[in-house]
């Protein structure tokens, strides 16, 4: 017959430090995928998340099925209210936002507001 029995050794015990270098690679693969992919993925969830809670009445936004329309009324914390044309008024979950096209006016200052600030700078430049 062709074949021949093969014996095998037995093994020896193994090196410690042959085991850590078998372990660098995927450790080494951990940390690159993690700064490629986990880090950046964090980031726009963060930057995501700032953005709708930042969105108040008077902005632009674009909803992820791609309407766009300006925002009319914030409902409550997970909703808004936004007008896509002339009396066609949408309600939409604030997560499905995708973007604010443009920021809307600032909400205008009381005239009681605007006399305390002009006082308060009179007093300053009186006190100088």
């Amino acid at each position: 017959m062709l074949i021949t029995p093969a014996y095998a050794q037995a093994a020896g015990a193994g090196d410690t430090n042959s085991m850590l270098m078998s372990l660098l690679p995927f450790a080494l693969i951990f940390v690159i995928m993690y700064f490629l992919i986990l880090r950046p993925q964090q980031k726009k969830v963060k930057d995501h998340a700032d953005l709708v809670k930042n969105i108040r009445r008077g902005d632009t936004v674009v909803t992820s099925g791609g309407l766009v329309g300006k925002v009319t009324k914030v409902v409550d914390d997970d909703q808004i209210e936004f007008e896509i044309s002339d009396g066609v008024r949408v309600r939409q979950m604030r997560q499905m936002i995708s973007g604010v096209r443009a920021k809307g006016e600032p909400a205008k200052e009381s005239k009681d507001s605007k006399e305390a600030a002009k006082e308060s700078a009179k007093d300053d430049a009186a006190s100088k």
